[in-house]
């Protein structure tokens, strides 16, 4: 997968933003969600649609893609029929646990400390 050739300079070494990086791999709407929902073990591909409803397949499928092309989830398909997929993390995406967790924490006191931010569906 190509990534961004030139990120800002964040420091006097003038090395690219780590901020920037991690963005880069774990940012957008639906891979923190997602990779939060597989810190809690396998997940097969419609456990993962009940969970998250307002994905769309295909998003879920390219996020899932690009989840697994950045090493940090492996996709497990068993030859069987009906044909049945399950994705997890890898020891490399759990390395990204603590963060995800202190993401959530972060969320939790947030709707607490800004509940009109919060609309409920």
């Amino acid at each position: 997968m190509t990534r961004k050739s030139k990120y800002s300079e964040c420091s006097q070494s003038g090395e690219g933003c780590p901020v920037e990086y991690t963005l880069e791999i774990i940012g957008g709407k639906w891979k923190g969600v997602l990779l939060y929902h597989l810190m809690d073990g396998k997940k097969r591909f419609g456990e993962l649609r009940r969970i998250c409803p307002d994905i769309t397949q295909r998003m879920l499928t390219l996020q899932l893609r690009e989840l697994e092309e950045d090493g940090l989830v492996h996709r497990e398909v068993y030859r069987q029929v009906p044909p049945k997929v399950e994705y997890s993390l890898t020891e490399y995406g759990r390395t990204l646990e603590p963060l995800i967790q202190l993401m959530k924490e972060w969320g939790e006191t947030h709707r607490r400390v800004r509940p009109e931010v919060y609309v409920a569906p």
